[in-house]
Formats: C-alpha cells, structure tokens, sequence
C-alpha cells in the first residue's frame, strides 16, 4: 500500500518549485470558466504505476476536479493505450499536468524496468530486490514503484536493517565483533547481513551468525559455489552491477535475491502525455 498522506510534502514540494507564485501562461490563455477533461495517453508501452499519485496531485490543487483511472497500477498497456482522465477546470488541470506526468512517468519506468528483470528470472526461485539507490525524497514511491513492477524492497532505510560492509567490518575489528555488536544492539527479531567480498569471509560469516550473506561483484561461478556451501545456513544475495542481460545467469547460481540499483536510478521514464479537450455547452 502507498500512503498518499504521507507524500504531501513531496508534492507541495514539487508545486513550488513548478508553480512558484503560478502559472503565468495559463493565467493569461485559459479563461477561468472553461472546463476541460485531459487525457492521460501512454505513448509508449510498459507497466503503469503512479495512478493514485496522479490523482492526488491534481485533487490538492482542486477537489473539485473528477479524476478517473481507466487501467489499474501493474497493468500492462501497450502504445497509445489512455490510461486515465481528469474532467473540471481546464486551468487547474494545465497547471498541474507537468507534475503529474512527472510522478507517472518516473514510476512507471521503475515499474516497467523491475517487470523485465522478474521476467528474466522467472524460471528460478529468485527474488529481484531494490536498493536504497533513490532520489532524495522519493524512496516510498520509488520502492512502491518496484512492487508494482513485481519486485521486492530491501531495507528502507539505515534505520530498518543491518547491513554490515567493508568500512563497518574494518572499523568494528573484524567481522564477529561487527556481527556481535549488532546483535547487541538490534531487536531479536532483526536479521543481520554481511557483505562478503572473499571466500574466506563465508566461513567468518557463518560462524559469526549471520542470517544473509551479502556477495558483491562476484563471477557466477564463485557465487555458486558459495550457495552450495552456505545450503540452508543463511539466504544469500548478489549484487553489484547485475544488468538485464546478466540477470538470469547470476539467478542460475541459485542465490535467493538479486538486488539492483539500476531498477530506481537507471529507468527510463515511460513516455506519457496529457491532452486537454474542452467541455462547451
């Protein structure tokens, strides 16, 4: 579930930097009476993800406006495809149009990006997961967004999850004292993970009682051994780099999660319009 509450400050955010003191063009073209309904259009094809933060956008700007979803977030449209309507002022809804398609697009690019890489992988038992690779502010949409494109979430934020790397591992001492300090301070309900970059830190790992083992840039072959040696004692995930044409050999390892960076900072945006058709009487 996405709670649209919670994104209000992002979207004022977005209203005041894009409208500022307001929109002069549309003040000075668009009567103030003349009714409108737009039309959201797909112009590409993908996954649609967005739809209820379009709606929100144009609802703070005018309750009054009618907003209307013709297909569902997670549905796949192809080019061409109208994908939702807004019906009220022809001015409130110009003025809101960029920030809306803004959400849309960004979104849905996530969603459709994640939906690929479940594809490649979907003859195995792997899960794609996304990182905290996100543009500031946008986390809970952004991960949203992978969800609906059929992936997974990682930890949230810093605040939600263990995940012990290099630095905490050389700081700490090594990495037991790094996994007994943790558990000193995290709730029993806590995993802990642990980034393994050499075959040596497996067994360390392990002994140390870590529930995830973390493989960073590992080539195929070494990341399968691990997962045979590892068997049921921890879930194990790759990382680093992992693109749509490598996806499938690395879930061929037999890790249990993949996660990808690219999935929230790389996507490219779907390409969705907006066009205004005017209500005359």
């Amino acid at each position: 579930m996405l709670n649209l509450r919670s994104l209000d400050p992002l979207i004022d955010l977005a209203f005041e930097e894009d409208i500022g003191i307001g929109d002069i063009t549309t003040e000075a073209t668009v009567p103030s009476t003349q009714e409108g309904v737009g039309t959201l259009l797909a112009k590409s094809g993908g996954i649609v993800a967005g739809l209820p933060v379009a709606e929100r956008v144009f609802a703070k700007l005018d309750e009054k406006l009618s907003f209307r979803a013709l297909v569902t977030d997670g549905d796949a449209v192809k080019a061409g495809t109208p994908i939702a309507e807004v019906q009220g002022s022809a001015k409130t809804i110009l003025i809101g149009e960029r920030t809306a398609l803004n959400f849309l697009q960004r979104l849905s690019g996530i969603a459709t990006l994640t939906a690929q890489f479940v594809a490649a992988v979907a003859d195995y038992d792997t899960k794609i997961v996304d990182t905290r690779k996100t543009a500031a502010g946008w986390r809970a949409v952004q991960k949203y967004a992978v969800r609906v494109g059929g992936g997974y979430n990682h930890r949230f934020g810093l605040y939600d999850g263990v995940l012990i790397k290099d630095n905490h591992i050389v700081a700490a001492g090594g990495i037991e004292n790094a996994v007994q300090r943790a558990r000193e301070v995290v709730p029993h309900t806590a995993k802990i993970e642990i980034e393994i970059e050499t075959l040596d830190q497996v067994d360390e790992a392990l002994e140390a009682g870590a529930d995830i083992l973390l493989l960073d840039n590992m080539p195929p072959a070494t990341m399968k051994g691990i997962v045979q040696e590892v068997g049921d004692l921890a879930v194990t995930e790759a990382s680093g780099g992992i693109t749509l044409d490598k996806v499938k050999t690395v879930a061929a390892t037999g890790v249990n999660l993949i996660s990808v960076g690219a999935l929230t900072h790389s996507a490219m945006p779907m390409d969705i319009s907006l066009t205004l058709t005017l209500v005359t009487d």
